[in-house]
């Protein structure tokens, strides 16, 4: 099974696109599974069939992509939804989540970006809470770099180390990705 699916996607531009169309969905659907896409990308580098510069850029792309998509949805109906159930004693949590932001909004995006489904409950308070979009953004290009790189190369060594069997270095790779997030 593995062997057809690395014949399929082989040396194929469309696998960046899918990279890329993968990372950005995961934010909206945190359901989708990026984070092992991009691993198995980067198990398929190893072998030579894709190039993991272009791995690591196309899914970082993607994640900066959705992460702004997330961003945005929440800031232009963030004010409704705070104002419809965030009424009383409950605004208070909005105004502990408002300084939160405002105090490690950076640290929050960096470390949301490696927890499903932290990732869209991050980018949309920011959005939401109002975080100026010059300070997430460069935030989220720092984020999206580092965890396609990580991904990427959590891949690519497991299938280095494991050149004869690709499918054990892409378990391994998961394997140690599932226990980070964890």
């Amino acid at each position: 099974m593995f062997e057809s699916l690395t014949e399929y996607v082989s040396g194929s531009p469309w696998t960046y696109a899918f990279l890329f169309v993968i990372a950005a969905l995961d934010v909206i659907i945190p359901l989708v599974p990026s984070e092992t896409s991009v691993i198995l990308a980067g198990v398929l580098a190893s072998t030579g069939d894709l190039h993991l510069v272009l791995v690591i850029l196309f899914a970082a792309a993607g994640a900066i992509v959705g992460d702004n998509t997330a961003y945005w949805i929440g800031r232009k109906v963030g004010h409704r939804i705070v104002d419809r159930w965030f009424k009383g004693e409950r605004r208070k949590q909005v105004d502990w989540a408002h300084k939160q932001v405002e105090e490690r909004g950076g640290y929050l995006i960096l470390i949301g970006r490696f927890i499903p489904g932290g990732r869209t409950a991050v980018t949309l308070s920011c959005g939401m809470l109002e975080m100026p979009w010059r300070r997430f953004i460069a935030w989220d290009v720092a984020a999206g770099l580092v965890w396609a790189t990580y991904a990427a190369m959590l891949g690519y060594v497991g299938g280095r180390t494991f050149e004869e069997n690709p499918l054990k270095g892409f378990i391994l790779a998961f394997l140690v990705a599932l226990g980070i997030a964890g």
